[in-house]
């Protein structure tokens, strides 16, 4: 394939580590953070923009690429994985690809996500991960830029489920958290996994997902990534609130944004307002706001009434 520009909009693990991947393809790579001002130069030519920002930067950052002169021919990546919450309860939370879509309708959208600890692929070790879009050349695009040996990239059409599922799994990580944390073993990790598939789909199926699309690798893959590794700051959360420390102190240690704090306090609004089922999710909240231990929080799931596995 043709070497693309490629501009990576946030310098943080995983911008750097998606310009290493892309800079390893031959590409003409160009790495941008907030600090930096100018992005008229950066953008003028590039083929591809991939944005890695955290949730609560992605609309100043769309804002400030919607004031600047873009080629009719780039196409938008959102790497980002989280939920923006919205004023009235009619409205459905934010993705950050539908702000994207929003402020450059004539432009392409495609989201990145999966099993991707930015660490490991740093390190070299082998990845994969999926692609979707509405505009499914675009999507191929992206999945030919970045590519390689040790970068596996799929395509997926449900755009909406592949993005849900790399963002609804950060809450479902601070659990496994703190499941570890306590120490409860193997089979209550396991049950806590499965479980919280389940609500996963729930949720992702009533907002119009896929339900398949969830137990692909941007839905099971990368919550099992997320909920086995202690490179995952989400699941360092709920490890860490296991430990006793306070949520302020978690957060303030991190390097980097665990996006599934604020992803619990959007869905259980989504939650409540639509009457969906997260019974996990709830006790992570309550987790988060200090107002359960993580040990009642347990207790909580373990003595909720009998229910049958599949409804």
């Amino acid at each position: 394939m043709s070497q693309r520009t490629i501009v990576i909009l946030g310098a943080g693990a995983w911008g750097t580590t998606l310009a290493g991947l892309a800079a390893a393809k031959g590409h003409s790579v160009h790495l941008w953070s907030r600090q930096q001002g100018d992005l008229q130069t950066v953008l003028g030519d590039a083929d591809l923009v991939i944005s890695a920002v955290s949730m609560k930067g992605v609309s100043a950052v769309v804002e400030q690429v919607g004031q600047v002169a873009i080629a009719s021919h780039t196409v938008f990546v959102t790497a980002t994985k989280g939920l923006a919450a919205t004023s009235s309860a009619d409205t459905m939370p934010l993705l950050p690809s539908q702000i994207w879509q929003a402020a450059l309708p004539s432009h392409p959208i495609v989201v990145l996500s999966g099993p991707n600890l930015s660490q490991e692929i740093q390190q070299g070790l082998p990845a994969a991960s999926v692609v979707a879009s509405h505009d499914r050349a675009a999507a191929a695009t992206v999945q030919a830029a970045l590519s390689s040996n040790a970068f596996r990239v799929y395509t997926n059409p449900d755009m909406l489920g592949v993005e849900l599922g790399g963002t609804l799994k950060n809450v479902i990580a601070i659990a496994v958290g703190a499941c570890d944390g306590l120490q409860l073993g193997t089979n209550a990790k396991a049950a806590l996994v499965t479980r919280g598939l389940a609500e996963i789909i729930r949720v992702g199926t009533y907002w119009g997902a896929k339900p398949e699309t969830f137990y692909g690798l941007s839905g099971l893959g990368d919550l099992l990534a997320t909920c086995n590794s202690a490179l995952s700051r989400n699941y360092q959360v709920g490890y860490q609130l296991a430990q006793g420390k306070t949520l302020t102190d978690v957060i303030a240690q991190l390097q980097g944004t665990a996006e599934g704090v604020n992803t619990t306090q959007v869905l259980i609004k989504l939650a409540n307002e639509q009457a969906i089922a997260v019974p996990i999710s709830h006790q992570v909240d309550r987790l988060l706001k200090g107002d359960i231990t993580p040990q009642a929080a347990v207790e909580a799931l373990m003595l909720r009434d009998y229910k049958p596995e599949i409804h």
